[in-house]
């Protein structure tokens, strides 16, 4: 999902964008191979919103995560599986891009704020 290589950071383009989830991080919620539509505009970002995010340690990558909480002018962020840990607990703070609002394939369906990490 992220540009690699020293190339320009990801862009979402337009106010939705098409996404494609890859990895475990937000498992059950999200799934590998999930594709989700994003909303680049809109209502601010709450703590519980899956959202597609970059880490400011690793700005050539593009994630999706659930915000936890606005820190140090951005959110930190965490995935829902547990067992794993490529969120703010290995790369800090993150910059919101857009708000992830449904999942279009293969199991259409809204995208709902849930998890409240401590």
């Amino acid at each position: 999902m992220g540009a690699t290589n020293g190339s320009a950071p990801p862009v979402l383009r337009g106010p939705l964008a098409a996404v494609l989830v890859t990895g475990p991080s937000m498992a059950p919620t999200l799934r590998h191979g999930d594709a989700v539509l994003v909303r680049t505009g809109g209502r601010p970002v709450r703590p519980g919103d899956v959202v597609v995010a970059v880490f400011r340690s690793r700005p050539d990558l593009l994630v999706v995560k659930r915000a936890v909480r606005p820190q140090a002018g951005g959110w930190w962020v965490r995935g829902d599986n547990a067992l794993v840990t490529d969120d703010s607990r290995a790369y800090g703070v993150a910059d919101v891009r857009g708000r992830v609002v449904a999942r279009y394939w293969p199991r259409p369906g809204l995208v709902k704020g849930r998890r409240q990490w401590i």
